[in-house]
């Protein structure tokens, strides 16, 4: 089988799929990508077993067929060779002989039929959302999911459907994010799956802030995405995600508003005192006044003071200064507003204008 292409188109869908393609597996043909070429199309797929990433391109080919190809080599070829150029690539049994103007390649290919695929199953559920939208509930709750937790359920995103209504959460049990996008057009019945955190970031990374919509289908035990330049099919994490709801502070005594980037860059100072484990600061709320505190093993002491609209009664909480100062980067106002009850209660976190997305961070002993 003889193929012709170009290193723009397939470049571009090598970008695509090779996030998932895991650099080192037990399994050979997982460092592979499969290239399937039927009438004109080509088809690349990228796996690891959770998640299936496709793409496709046009291209000139003699013939149908499937075979497979080292998706790391593959890629730093079609990089590395000049721009504007016409790729060709020759399928043998066991060989694909790749030339662009006086470069040459040989590539040893696996068994087409040793690649898994991820088999299409009914969906219970579809519906469409603008690709911007969806990207910007990620971008605004990722942050707080976990790193291998052995709560497993923990390490991914909750993705909720509601009638009229989508919401994204996560935490790490020290932390929570939450973002809503109310919309008319998602008519269903309340429900909820978990996708892996690996799913969440190649997510990321491919979506935009366009305006054109993409699909979601869910089924029992999978989760598939269909964009105009990829399809992405993940498992979905098998277990229950914690009460997120019974987290959030619902009757806060103290309404406390601050400027977002001078409240960041008072955080940003101080902690450099901070101790290096724990990062923990001492924030001292008093008449109109908001003192930072944090110190270290090393008897090193840090103050911030900072002028603010506050008539309650004083109150004294620690936190860790990194879940605070993760959830100023989200936040894109001017002002934000911290709800507060006393020192053993959770912060509740939004902008001043905007309660689609809150965060809570829960407080430390220090």
């Amino acid at each position: 089988m003889n193929i012709i292409t170009n290193k723009h188109d397939l470049l571009g869908a090598l970008q695509i799929v090779n996030g998932v393609v895991e650099k080192r597996h037990t399994l050979p043909i997982l460092t592979n990508i499969l290239l399937a070429v039927d009438n004109g199309y080509m088809t690349i797929t990228g796996t690891d077993m959770e998640i299936e990433i496709l793409s496709g391109i046009n291209v000139n080919a003699d013939t149908d067929g499937l075979f497979t190809l080292p998706a790391r080599k593959l890629f730093d070829i079609t990089r590395l060779i000049e721009e504007g150029s016409q790729i060709s690539l020759q399928v043998e049994t066991n060989n694909v002989y790749i030339k662009s103007g006086r470069s040459r390649f040989c590539l040893g290919s696996l068994p087409a039929s040793e690649f898994p695929v991820i088999n299409p199953i009914a969906s219970t559920l579809s519906f469409k959302v603008e690709e911007g939208i969806f990207k910007g509930l990620l971008d605004k709750t990722l942050f707080a999911m976990a790193l291998q937790d052995v709560r497993y359920y923990l390490n991914g995103m909750l993705l909720e459907i509601r009638p009229n209504l989508l919401r994204t959460v996560a935490t790490d049990g020290h932390r929570l994010a939450l973002s809503d996008y109310t919309s008319l057009i998602i008519d269903h019945d309340m429900h909820q799956v978990i996708l892996p955190r690996k799913t969440i970031i190649e997510l990321n990374r491919l979506l935009s802030y366009k305006t054109e919509s993409i699909g979601i289908e869910i089924t029992s035990s999978y989760i598939r995405f269909y964009h105009s330049d990829f399809t992405l099919s993940s498992k979905i994490i098998d277990g229950r995600f914690p009460d997120y709801d019974r987290v959030i502070p619902k009757n806060s005594t103290k309404q406390v508003k601050v400027n977002r980037i001078i409240f960041k860059q008072a955080l940003q100072r101080a902690s450099i005192l901070s101790n290096e484990k724990f990062r923990g600061i001492r924030l001292l709320f008093s008449h109109n006044q908001l003192q930072l505190q944090a110190h270290n093993p090393e008897h090193e002491v840090a103050e911030e003071d900072l002028d603010i609209d506050y008539p309650f009664d004083p109150i004294s909480i620690g936190f860790n200064v990194s879940y605070m100062i993760d959830v100023l980067n989200i936040i894109d106002s001017e002002f934000v507003i911290l709800n507060l009850s006393d020192e053993n209660s959770s912060v509740l976190i939004h902008s001043l204008d905007d309660v689609s997305s809150r965060y809570v961070v829960m407080p430390m002993r220090l």
